[in-house]
């Protein structure tokens, strides 16, 4: 009887039908592809993973970060959802230090001092024990005593009740009071004309002219306009007033007073470093110091609600920024128990990076007013992140893409920055003074298709877009060829690409995006794996919400939807559980003719596991046979395989046959060798 092999050809397409898929590979789960110099590539069992930190974390991390300080001691940095007072916590050394920072935001009655010819703002709060390593956000404009207070400023404690902050102007310099004011101050008033859109702004000294933007950031509704976001001023009445145009027309002529004629201040809590002797004796750390002395007064806030991060690091210094939020730095040797805010950086960002080599924090969909421009990048002085206005004598700028709706993500990649918007990819490479950065479009119609679906790996950037994939390398834009292109764009949740996850592996030259599907309720569930060397693809089930490539910290550590932090590639299993790994081919047609064909023996010729290993591994085989594509398969298996498995007799007869393997055992590796069968003709149809 006539003899053949099972040679597969590497890869998983499931764009073509099982029977056009003819020696190739339909369906994967667990899987990947090594290369072979004369197959191509060889199907084998995916690394499996163990955890990396012992504890669950108290909601879905997002991010993850890793980076080591100037001791070489090794920490990542872990960004989740939620508040609860863990959504931003750092692991070292098997302990979880949670950092999270605190804030609290109140709406109180004006009540500001100033001195004539001084910088000194004097503001009362009461109650408030405002401590000199706060910040306090000052987002309802206040005329006082010929200043304007708006924005982020650094306080300096007076008492319980009081604290001083320094009044700037827009190039950060020293703004002077020119009258002194005790205890006074106003927020802007509205006054609306029924019927019409025009509003008159009251705000003493408002230094504004016509055209620039006029921001509210905290909803007021006066005349039946809610007035929110920037503001295009129309016309300057005088020092003291200008007009705007509300959005409808007022629907009464009336006045009110922006938040009600109260000021909101939120307040970002810090703790200073701990004096000598106190050690890491409050807040996240526990309770207690190592020695003695006595630990500073931390002013409690309420922890931050963040729906996700990005992470990076300066140095020792872990740089932290919540989804539309402000930025915060944190050093582990600092002592302090709280990750700060930077207090001179932008209050509104969707993600931030720093740059290198010349190091610089780089924020996008970013601010000067408090109100987030999509489009908006900006940086700090260079080696300075507490830096952010432009100058002569400094290297912080800014700079808005001309084109797109909104940047998607940014990323540092090489020796240049890449960002992503919604159309397409831009270059940001650094010149140096006086322009800092140069921005060129590297292409259109390949934007981004969610927040994190970007990454480098060995030089190449891989991006996933609208409806496919892209690289980029030396030759410029180009898509990536996706033979399970159905299995991933036909069942995506389109309302929940945010969450979509790249994961690129150096040590398989793979790249995988994490993404969630219709049918599972919002959340990530499944993944595409392509790897980067064969040009080949394969997919399944797996859920990992953050990711992070080989690190300080070793092989790949990605964080499951079950809150635990796994790092991959140190175990053939799942976490001391069976890692459920499979892999069924097309149809081979066995015959062409009308004569069905008879199959009685089959070899197996596997890796049975790892070099120098016991090869104990026990592999399922079964056979699905039919005689035409669109027929249900009858079964034959599974069949259990071992090493001392010399051939198995399945017996059956047809036209079509499609192959699975699978295997579900613990600690078991395998690899596909060349499987043999024997075959003779068995009758017509």
């Amino acid at each position: 009887m006539p003899r053949a092999s099972f040679k597969l050809l590497p890869g998983v397409d499931q764009n073509k039908t099982p029977t056009l898929n003819e020696a190739a590979i339909s369906e994967s789960q667990l899987i990947r592809f090594i290369p072979d110099r004369t197959l191509g590539g060889l199907v084998q069992k995916l690394g499996g993973w163990t955890k990396f930190f012992p504890n669950t974390f108290s909601s879905i991390i997002r991010c993850l970060w890793a980076w080591e300080d100037t001791n070489a001691n090794s920490y990542l940095g872990v960004g989740a959802e939620g508040n609860g007072g863990g959504s931003l916590q750092v692991v070292t050394s098997g302990v979880s230090i949670n950092i999270t920072p605190e804030k609290s935001t109140y709406n109180v009655a004006v009540n500001v001092s100033t001195t004539s010819g001084s910088d000194v703002v004097v503001i009362t709060d009461t109650g408030r024990n405002v401590s000199s390593y706060d910040v306090v956000d000052i987002q309802t404009q206040i005329s006082v005593g010929g200043l304007i207070l708006f924005g982020q400023y650094y306080c300096y404690a007076i008492g319980a009740n009081t604290y001083r902050i320094y009044a700037t102007d827009v190039t950060g310099a020293p703004e002077l009071a020119t009258s002194t004011v005790t205890n006074g101050g106003a927020v802007a008033n509205f006054t609306t004309l029924n019927g019409t859109n025009v509003v008159t702004v009251t705000l003493a000294d408002h230094g504004y002219v016509a055209g620039e933007s006029f921001p509210v950031l905290i909803a007021t509704t006066v005349g039946g306009i809610t007035f929110y976001g920037n503001y295009s001023i129309q016309e300057v009445v005088s020092t003291s007033q200008f007009k705007i145009a509300g959005t409808l027309n007022a629907s009464s002529s009336t006045s009110g007073y922006m938040n009600s004629g109260s000021a909101h201040y939120v307040y970002y809590r810090g703790v200073g470093a701990l004096p000598g002797g106190v050690g890491y004796g409050v807040g996240g750390y526990g309770l207690g110091g190592y020695g003695t002395g006595v630990a500073p007064v931390i002013v409690p806030g309420t922890p931050i609600n963040a729906v996700d991060w990005t992470l990076d690091n300066w140095g020792e210094t872990l740089i932290a920024c919540p989804l539309n939020g402000p930025i915060y730095a944190w050093s582990p040797t600092s002592g302090s128990p709280r990750a700060a805010i930077i207090g001179d950086a932008p209050a509104v960002n969707e993600g931030a990076f720093v740059a290198m080599p010349q190091r610089q924090i780089i924020a996008w969909s970013s601010t000067f007013n408090g109100i987030k421009d999509p489009l908006l990048i900006r940086w700090c002085d260079v080696e300075n992140y507490n830096s952010w206005i432009a100058s002569l004598t400094n290297q912080a700028g800014s700079y808005r893409i001309p084109k797109g709706s909104r940047i998607v993500q940014c990323i540092q990649a090489g020796q240049q920055a890449l960002i992503w918007t919604d159309l397409g990819i831009w270059a940001m490479q650094y010149v140096g003074p006086p322009y800092v950065y140069q921005f060129n479009e590297l292409g259109t119609g390949c934007g981004l298709i969610g927040r994190k679906a970007a990454g480098s790996m060995g030089g190449v950037v891989y991006w996933m877009g609208q409806s496919q994939f892209y690289r980029l390398s030396g030759g410029g834009v180009e898509p990536i060829r996706c033979p399970i292109w159905d299995v991933i764009f036909q069942d995506l949740d389109t309302t929940n690409l945010d969450k979509i996850r790249i994961a690129p592996n150096s040590r398989f030259g793979e790249i995988t995006w994490y993404y969630p599907t219709q049918s599972n309720g919002g959340e990530i569930n499944a993944y595409v794996k392509y790897n980067v060397v064969l040009d080949q693809w394969d997919f399944g089930t797996l859920a990992r919400t953050a990711w992070i490539n080989e690190s300080v910290l070793g092989p790949p550590i990605g964080a499951g939807t079950n809150r635990y932090i796994y790092q991959h590639e140190t175990s053939p299993d799942a976490d001391g559980q069976p890692m459920d790994s499979s892999f069924q081919t097309g149809y081979f047609v066995i015959n062409e003719a009308d004569n069905k064909m008879f199959i009685d023996q089959v070899w197996p010729d596997m890796k049975w596991g790892y070099y120098g290993g016991n090869p104990d591994a026990n592999i399922n085989l079964t056979f699905y046979v039919t005689d035409y594509a669109g027929q249900t398969p009858t079964a034959y298996g599974p069949y259990t395989l071992t090493e001392a498995t010399t051939f198995i007799t399945p017996r059956f007869r047809g036209r079509l046959v499609s192959v699975k393997i699978d295997s579900n055992d613990i600690g078991s590796f395998w690899r596909l060798g060349n499987m043999r069968y024997r075959f003779q003709q068995d009758g017509r149809f």
